[in-house]
């Protein structure tokens, strides 16, 4: 297949991933034909205290769930049990449960068994759901330190027990409003993002009006609802919560476009 053949030849798309992830994603849509531009918006710390996490795997086998909502997650709780002298088999303790494919690859990559992934909606609250009767069950939620508390509430709705412990922060990128309006003004048709708070990080540096110019794509509907609160419009809103989902939605809004 020629480039003017691929689904996305000629589409000048932006990657606001964290910069370990964006490459994976740039090299799927070169392959398709676009022109990825990558642009982190924000970046991965460990959390200023780890005393609260070291305290929870020093005690692993008092909870029966440890439950991971990213793949970063997975990478610096176990990059501390590491530290600590821990090989990754100790999180075997409890049962593990991940939102998604890529947590659950991260994980079964350092050799863990994960037992439980949602089946079809990759979203935090999905977990709950899977879960069943959490009737005085002890839960550990590794998490970034501006995770959301809706997946805390309904795994305590059903009764569980519910540690929440910072396993890493978020941080804008050290990017200026110039930097950033200079890459919309050479021109995009698409933007993606993969999570809310890339939203709102670039909502902080560039005006509103420039993404209105543009087609935006999101991984899922939190992060849509993030769009639409910095006063944007989510075109493409992929089904299956995954990279290779965001994907085939682009390119599904590709093809509806040119047949209308």
């Amino acid at each position: 297949m020629n480039t003017a053949e691929k689904p996305l030849s000629g589409k000048r798309i932006l990657v606001t991933r964290v910069e370990e992830g964006a490459q994976d994603l740039a090299r799927k849509l070169l392959a398709l034909g676009a022109e990825p531009v990558i642009l982190p918006m924000i970046t991965f710390h460990p959390p200023d205290d780890w005393a609260p996490v070291d305290r929870e795997i020093e005690q692993l086998e008092r909870y029966n769930w440890v439950i991971f909502t990213s793949a970063n997650g997975v990478r610096f709780f176990l990059e501390r049990l590491r530290q600590l002298g821990y090989p990754p088999q100790r999180l075997q303790r409890a049962k593990i449960a991940a939102v998604g494919p890529a947590t659950a690859r991260a994980l079964t990559q350092q050799g863990l068994s994960v037992d439980v992934v949602p089946a079809r909606r990759y979203l935090a609250e999905s977990i709950a759901e899977e879960l069943g009767d959490l009737q005085g069950q002890q839960i550990l939620l590794p998490q970034a330190d501006i995770a959301r508390q809706d997946l805390k509430r309904l795994l305590r709705d059903k009764g569980a027990r519910v540690l929440e412990v910072v396993a890493y922060r978020t941080l804008r990128a050290n990017l200026q409003p110039k930097q950033v309006r200079q890459i919309f003004q050479k021109g995009l048709e698409i933007v993606t993002f993969t999570s809310a708070s890339a939203v709102q990080a670039l909502a902080v540096l560039v005006e509103r009006a420039l993404l209105q110019k543009v087609t935006i794509a999101c991984i899922g509907p939190v992060t849509a609802r993030a769009v639409e609160a910095a006063g944007w419009q989510a075109q493409i809103i992929a089904q299956e919560h995954t990279i290779d989902g965001l994907i085939s939605a682009i390119i599904k809004g590709v093809n509806d476009h040119l047949r209308t």
